[in-house]
């Protein structure tokens, strides 16, 4: 039996940490409403009606307590200059940072309300305010101060953090006042939730999250208060090591990706009075699974989390390609409490045979260095991008030839290497089969020397220009 509980109701409720009769059901649905609707990623993402439908389509299927606006971190970034490259079946990627090609931070474009693609999304939240906002919470993402000074900035920022800290303080505190004036234009036109999505900081430590980002993303979640709104912190990547200082925001709610341990992140959200959500597995269980999959992860994480402040997501935006059926799984589980008894009853958690098929080169016999990187996927995960950028960069600075591979886990065959090379968090560098950088981007100096030592330690490596 379904309940008859206002889905927006219940899920701000738990946004605000309170105990409710279920937990609140938020798929982060982007580019798949396209999917939805049989057109591309990037023809839905610059037309307001197209978002409208795939949404509307998606609260059909999936009966959501909560939907995203627009997902997709690139919205700002294109309003202030930078050039996006265009998929279609993922949200668009930054291919081109101002900042680091000698324009000025005050000679970036002014934010107004009329940039860019800022007035399709703010035409999709009123229509969706109209149509279904008294039933579904709807959720404003902006880019968070960090990734935004990343996409204005390229991968200098990691090295200009150690060699110009008070110029890299100074973009990010324009970031947030960036985030600022969006939450505004959100929270004007009907948004219930601002999330701050800032899945670069998954790339630096607690001491530099702590340095350069905690305070100007809490003048972001101060901003919103003081709009009589309700704020969420939206990390994608493995931010463990990152999770204490993430609660201490003034965030009112923390959300994370599938590779977070949901005890840790449930016993902090309750020592700092914070909501949290998370966190199905987006490539392994809802876009490759089956329903039967998509039931016994959903059935895990609602009895892990329980019913004060949670609220089950998957841990970003959805892949383009999931099979409905996997979502609306999803929510059997969360509206119908016999259909999760059955489930207790009957279902065996299932092995993983993508390995199988997958045979690991012979690194040592490779003409070369062989640099695997395991992926969510370059063209859609800011993380993933720019730990690529970083490999391709580092190897036009050698002398070794180097052949790099992304092996993205939206695949079968990326998840078997992911499993054979014992890869546990993404996104993760691999140099001639041994794990080097997990997680975390290396400066340029310290993996064009990981690629040298690895060169040195086989025989049969040429030194000669990356092709």
């Amino acid at each position: 039996m379904s309940t008859t509980i206002n889905g927006r109701d219940l899920l701000l409720r738990a946004v605000r940490n309170e105990t409710t009769e279920r937990a609140a059901w938020m798929p982060f649905v982007g580019c798949h409403g396209a999917a939805l609707l049989g057109v591309s990623a990037a023809d839905s993402l610059k037309s307001a009606p197209l978002q409208v439908q795939g949404l509307l389509k998606a609260r059909e299927l999936y009966r959501p307590d909560g939907l995203p606006v627009c997902f997709d971190l690139q919205i700002e970034a294109e309003a202030l200059g930078c050039r996006l490259h265009w998929a279609s079946d993922a949200p668009p990627a930054v291919s081109t940072h101002p900042l680091a090609e000698g324009v000025a931070l005050e000679d970036l474009p002014p934010l107004v309300e009329q940039a860019g693609r800022i007035p399709v999304v703010l035409d999709v939240l009123r229509q969706l305010k109209s149509r279904i906002g008294h039933e579904v919470a709807l959720y404003g993402l902006v880019c968070g101060p960090f990734t935004l000074a990343l996409h204005l900035l390229g991968n200098d920022i990691f090295l200009k953090m150690f060699d110009d800290p008070e110029g890299v303080k100074r973009i990010i505190r324009y970031c947030a006042e960036i985030a600022n004036r969006m939450a505004d234009w959100y929270l004007r036109d009907g948004a219930d939730v601002i999330a701050v999505v800032d899945p670069m900081t998954s790339q630096i430590s607690p001491e530099h999250f702590e340095a350069f980002v905690s305070e100007p993303v809490n003048l972001v979640f101060d901003h919103i208060r003081r709009r009589q709104g309700l704020s969420a912190l939206f990390v994608c990547g493995d931010v463990t090591r990152n999770l204490e200082v993430m609660c201490r925001t003034r965030a009112d709610s923390i959300h994370v990706d599938e590779q977070i341990d949901m005890v840790v992140l449930r016993r902090l959200a309750e020592q700092h009075g914070k909501a949290f959500g998370g966190n199905i597995k987006l490539t392994v269980v809802l876009l490759l699974g089956t329903p039967d999959d998509a039931r016994r992860e959903a059935l895990g994480l609602l009895d892990t989390c329980g019913t004060r402040g949670f609220i089950l997501s998957p841990g970003c935006d959805l892949p383009y390609g999931v099979p409905p059926a996997n979502l609306q799984a999803v929510a059997e589980m969360v509206h119908d409490p016999y259909q999760r008894d059955v489930a207790r009853s009957t279902q065996a958690a299932a092995g993983a045979d993508a390995v199988q098929d997958v045979v690991l080169p012979d690194y040592q016999a490779a003409n070369g260095v062989v640099i695997d990187v395991i992926t969510l996927d370059s063209t859609s995960c800011a993380p993933c991008q720019y730990m690529m950028e970083a490999v391709n960069q580092a190897a036009r600075k050698t002398r070794i030839r180097c052949y790099i591979n992304e092996h993205k886990i939206k695949a079968r065959e990326g998840i078997g290497m992911m499993m054979k090379l014992g890869v546990k968090s993404l996104p993760t560098i691999c140099i001639d089969g041994e794990i080097r950088f997990i997680s975390i981007i290396p400066d340029q100096n310290t993996l064009v020397a990981a690629i040298e030592a690895a060169a040195r330690g086989k025989a049969t490596a040429q030194t000669e220009p990356h092709t």
